[in-house]
């Protein structure tokens, strides 16, 4: 209105090629208000013609304006006057007196919810015309005052001596969200003030502010209410976490009107998280004791998703990291050697997988939470793993068990430890120390199996199965330091494989030959590659051989015998014991033209016979009808006998066969005492004597042709196992010989310390230091080194 009343009347003068003036007849900003007067004198005749714009037309703001052209001709000058107010407008002298009156009535009839008499637009007007006319600081003064009285009046209601903490609460948020409408309504009327005077004013609040700073000061941080407020809101936040039902949109409110006035972690938070803090504390130690660890981390689970449930209804987002980590830690972090010591082992021994994954993610929430799991975790499979390593009743089924082990375990890392890095690691350094706790057993048990899958006889898998175990067999293949011990017993079992023609499936064998290639090199597997080559050439040999007798003119010896002959390279084979028997003429015939045969393309060679790997297909005539004996070279010398006489005692069959006597009580058992018994003992026993006679059994009956007459297999004596290991040891002497050797020739000069550490990196199998130094000082007793005269820590090599 100040504008208004203030407007001057413009003078304008007659201005020369000056355009806007014309225009500036059509500006709003030279309006004025109903009140002013617009006067305009023309110097010429008002009624004449005027071709571009005539007198003014009422102003877009509702302003009558009245104007005369002075000149009316085209391109003449014209002037226009305009003339202030003669007297200048005031207020009425009570103006502000009265406006507050009206303004005050207003705001205390929103105060109290009574209707207002005036028109909100008309109270707008008033508060907007009282700042224009500089009333704005006293005003906004009446108006804090005001809003002080209304705030400090309703204290009262909240010093009761004896008040329920719910009806508290109740009356605390009726007040709040009250004074919030009241605010709301009261800064709509003086929005002008707010946008004015507040704004230029920075040290003073907003209307709005400034209604909140009232009910924060009065109110909320009077220390009995504040006091009853936020104990009431942890008594029903107790509540609920003891499973009760809380009216959670009254928390949501009261929490969301301390975080408005800026008291929320003063006065809420600290004592919340206090109070959870002495809540779980006091729970995790009842229920480790009370449950057990799968019940234990359910709960966990739980309150952790019961407290995120709190944020994300009632609690302020700026409390989630601190409520978390405080129950975190005391559910968790306090309990973490507890929960893995009393339940880690089981949940692992009994495979209970969601149980693993609950862990897991629970343990994943606290800082060393996942390296105590791993622990633990490596510290069962070392535990476990050695329970079925060390203990011999369980050396048949143990290569078998840790492969289960190792199974269930991979899937347990993958499936429950999501693959992590650090427990595929931990895994793998358990199984490496504890497999190698027992030393070469292991190694040996593995070759034993393999060869027990290897076999003919075994029809557990298919051909992809095979390969899928052969793949497991190699995982701990890798585990094993002795690598050399598997290597000779699975050497002596794959020869055996090989010459008795038992093995399942050649594909197989070059496959697991490939795999083994593969991990430990070609040095590894020349030997059993060359055995392989050797099976093949003999083929080729027996070929020529069955050639060379057509044309020898010795057919009349095939008619009878087909001799199939294996040569061996002696240094790719095990070694076998040289055992003479007494053989038939005809085989004595056949093995001589075999000889002159071989030598004769072959000169250089020796040939040595070896009848305990020999075997042979007899044809038998029983009364029942002809069958054929598929039978060892032992079992068909003793049964060629029988085509002489048909009793025989255990002393003349040694005699006319010259067997081993262990040996052939064996060849007794197999023919007199197996499932096919085609000899008969007098007298009747499972153990051969010395005085027993032997019969052929005339009334022998089977539904098979082809009869396979088991040779009883001795076991691998305690000798035999200790002959292989020293075997093993006499080449890692020779290996540890050369290492020394070559070393010393490179270096020519080296001290102890520096020699035996290059020996560890070369050596790829376990040896201990006082082996080392056996070795150098049979290389020194040797001559291929010597002991520096100055030093005698110090080796010099000697060309």
């Amino acid at each position: 209105m100040s504008n208004l009343i203030k407007s001057p009347i413009l003078d304008t003068k007659d201005c020369v090629n000056n355009p806007v003036s014309k225009r500036s007849l059509l500006n709003p900003d030279y309006s004025c208000s109903k009140k002013q007067k617009l006067g305009s004198e023309m110097t010429d005749t008002a009624n004449q013609k005027r071709p571009n714009f005539s007198a003014l037309s009422t102003s877009p703001n509702g302003l009558n304006k009245t104007a005369s052209l002075v000149n009316t001709k085209p391109g003449a000058a014209k002037k226009l006057v305009i003339k202030n107010f003669k007297e200048k407008p005031k207020l009425p002298d009570n103006y502000e007196e009265q406006t507050w009156e009206k303004l005050k009535e207003a705001v205390i009839a929103i105060q109290t919810s009574k209707s207002i008499r005036y028109s909100l637009e008309e109270l707008y007007q008033a508060v907007e015309n009282m700042c224009n006319h500089k009333m704005a600081p006293h005003l906004y003064l009446n108006l804090t005052e005001l809003t002080e009285q209304h705030v400090k009046a309703n204290i009262q209601q909240f010093m009761a001596e004896s008040m329920d903490r719910h009806f508290f609460l109740k009356k605390m948020n009726e007040c709040w969200l009250s004074h919030c409408r009241q605010m709301i309504m009261i800064r709509s009327i003086f929005l002008y003030l707010d946008r004015t005077y507040v704004l230029q004013n920075p040290t003073i609040h907003s209307i709005w502010d400034m209604g909140l700073e009232m009910f924060r000061h009065h109110i909320v941080m009077n220390t009995l209410v504040q006091t009853r407020c936020v104990d009431g809101l942890l008594m029903l936040i107790e509540k609920e976490r003891q499973g009760d039902a809380v009216d959670r949109t009254l928390l949501k409110s009261l929490l969301r009107m301390l975080s408005d006035l800026q008291i929320y972690q003063e006065a809420f938070e600290t004592k919340f998280l206090l109070a959870t803090e002495r809540l779980y504390a006091a729970e995790g130690q009842r229920l480790m004791q009370e449950h057990d660890v799968p019940e234990y981390l359910a709960h966990v689970s739980k309150r952790l998703e019961e407290e995120n449930e709190r944020l994300l209804h009632y609690l302020d987002s700026s409390t989630k990291w601190a409520l978390v980590h405080t129950v975190e830690k005391q559910l968790l972090s306090e309990h973490l050697s507890a929960v893995l010591q009393k339940g880690l082992d089981l949940l692992l021994e009994e495979n209970r997988l969601s149980d693993l994954c609950l862990l897991y993610s629970l343990f994943t929430r606290v800082k060393t939470g996942l390296h105590e799991l791993c622990t633990n975790f490596n510290g069962y499979i070392k535990k476990k793993g050695r329970t079925i390593v060390i203990d011999p009743e369980k050396d048949k089924t143990m290569v078998q068990e840790l492969l289960d082990f190792k199974e269930k375990l991979d899937h347990i890392v993958v499936k429950c430890f999501l693959n992590n890095e650090k427990f595929n690691n931990s895994l793998k350094e358990a199984f490496e120390q504890f497999i190698n706790q027992r030393t070469n057993k292991p190694a040996e048990l593995i070759a034993k199996f393999v060869d027990s899958k290897l076999r003919a006889g075994n029809k557990e898998a298919s051909e992809e199965e095979l390969e899928r175990l052969l793949d497991k067999i190699m995982v701990l293949f890798r585990f094993i330091h002795g690598k050399d011990v598997f290597e000779a017993f699975y050497k002596k079992d794959l020869a055996k494989r090989l010459l008795v023609g038992k093995s399942a499936s050649v594909d197989a064998e070059k496959s697991m030959l490939s795999k083994l290639k593969q991990e430990c090199g070609g040095g590894f597997t020349s030997k059993l590659e060359g055995m392989f080559k050797d099976m093949e050439l003999s083929k080729d040999i027996n070929v020529s051989f069955r050639q060379y007798m057509m044309n020898a003119r010795t057919a009349h010896l095939l008619n009878n015998i087909d001799l199939t002959v294996s040569i061996l390279t002696m240094g790719y084979w095990p070694t076998y014991v040289a055992m003479d028997v007494t053989l038939p003429a005809e085989m004595v015939q056949y093995q001589t033209l075999f000889n002159k045969f071989y030598l004769g393309k072959h000169s250089g060679r020796k040939l040595q016979w070896q009848p305990t790997l020999g075997h042979c297909l007899l044809k038998a005539d029983f009364p029942q009808g002809r069958k054929e004996l598929q039978v060892s070279l032992f079992q068909a010398l003793v049964l060629l006998l029988f085509n002489k006489a048909d009793n025989i005692t255990f002393e003349e069959v040694k005699a006319a066969t010259n067997i081993e006597d262990g040996e052939l009580r064996r060849t007794l058992q197999s023919l007199a005492c197996g499932k096919a018994r085609v000899l008969q003992k007098t007298p009747r026993g499972r153990e051969v004597e010395n005085n027993d006679v032997f019969a052929y059994d005339s009334q022998f009956t089977n539904k098979l042709c082809r009869i396979k007459i088991n040779q009883i297999q001795m076991k691998e004596t305690n000798e035999e196992q200790k002959a292989t290991e020293e075997r093993v040891f006499q080449d890692r002497q020779y290996q540890i010989d050369a290492a020394i050797v070559r070393i010393m020739k490179m270096r020519k000069t080296l001290s102890h310390n520096l020699l035996i550490s290059e020996l560890y990196n070369q050596l790829k199998f376990p040896v201990k230091p006082a082996d080392l130094k056996k070795r150098i000082e049979s290389l020194i007793d040797r001559d291929y080194m010597e002991r520096d005269r100055d030093t005698t820590n110090q080796y010099n090599y000697v060309a």
